[in-house]
């Protein structure tokens, strides 16, 4: 990425709208598949529920708009696309990784603040760190491969080395390998809301303390199955084509860390599409084309590069369809 944004590049979101359930009172927020409040009863319904510890885009071939605070961007390599991942990762491991794997394990080395090939972390997994992935097309062109060949020459058709990349957790399972984190480990796939879902899900386990810290990672391929499946379904955008890319987030308690680089506000749902948002905001239009599943996670990411020229940046992703996410980044106080 050579470019850079600020708040007065973030378009609007398109005047279309989604009414809110009737039932959802101010400070609510719906949880994935529920119908409850973020926050306990009493408690003030904006308080920060995570801190943002590192953050990292990796979106090749995508020029952001200019305005980021120079100190993030200076000494940034342009994202390596998938086929070029060991320029950052080194080879080893990467023989039988898919595109999804390969932008992935790129943002959390950038996260981390890793050197290009660096050697991978060794010793015991931490147990108090957990992954969390967001994807919803991730591994769909080995899944319709393997389908295929299974349907036109049966089983002797497909070698056992290759059914780890038809599971669906695959990308969160690589990333816990090769970094040795130990926590729990779960990948989200709820449609265009998807990245959003997944930070919600990450502060979960560190509020409910099955997790000291959390890596959360928005991933997703441009291959020609991905991108037939998502020009196929309800809510696509002609003009805003699937996008190869992904972003980490490392998250913690807001209790725990001192100083942390922005903090994030409960997620809120029943979000109209084309509701005003509480700060400058980062969605779909702030970046070239749709990064679907993994939407929420980028935009996040860009909103933390945002907070230092303006106090509070509001997150959006979603569609008239699955519905729609929002939170706010908000700037720490030092």
């Amino acid at each position: 990425m050579t470019g850079r944004a600020h708040a007065g590049h973030l378009a609007p979101t398109p005047d279309r709208s989604v009414p809110p359930p009737a039932s959802r009172r101010p400070g609510q927020v719906t949880r994935p598949g529920r119908s409850t409040a973020d926050t306990p009863p009493g408690a003030d319904p904006d308080r920060p529920v995570a801190a943002v510890l590192a953050a990292a885009l990796h979106l090749p071939g995508v020029d952001l708009p200019t305005g980021v605070g120079e100190a993030w961007v200076a000494d940034e390599e342009p994202a390596c696309p998938p086929e070029r991942a060991a320029d950052l990762l080194g080879r080893k491991g990467l023989l039988a990784k898919e595109p999804a794997t390969r932008l992935a394990l790129c943002a959390v080395h950038r996260a981390l603040g890793r050197a290009p090939k660096a050697p991978r972390p060794s010793g015991p997994a931490d147990p108090r760190t957990a992954v969390v992935v967001s994807s919803n097309l991730g591994n769909v062109a080995t899944v319709g491969d393997i389908a295929r060949r299974l349907r036109e020459g049966g089983p002797r058709e497909v070698g056992p080395l290759e059914a780890p990349n038809a599971s669906s957790n695959v990308i969160a399972g690589a990333i816990a390998i090769w970094f040795r984190f130990g926590g729990p480990n779960l990948t989200v796939c709820s449609g265009a809301t998807a990245g959003l879902d997944a930070i919600w899900l990450a502060g979960l386990l560190l509020r409910t303390g099955r997790a000291d810290r959390a890596v959360v990672v928005g991933t997703e391929p441009d291959d020609p199955q991905a991108q037939a499946l998502h020009a196929a379904r309800d809510g696509a955008t002609a003009a805003r084509p699937l996008r190869a890319g992904a972003a980490c987030l490392l998250l913690g308690r807001v209790d725990a860390e001192p100083h942390p680089l922005a903090l994030l506000g409960p997620v809120r749902s029943g979000v109209p599409v084309d509701g005003t948002p509480r700060g400058p905001l980062v969605d779909a239009a702030a970046v070239a084309g749709d990064h679907y599943g993994a939407a929420g996670v980028v935009h996040t990411a860009l909103a933390v590069r945002l907070v230092g020229a303006t106090p509070n940046v509001t997150v959006r992703c979603g569609d008239p369809v699955d519905g729609m996410r929002e939170l706010d980044v908000r700037t720490a106080r030092r």
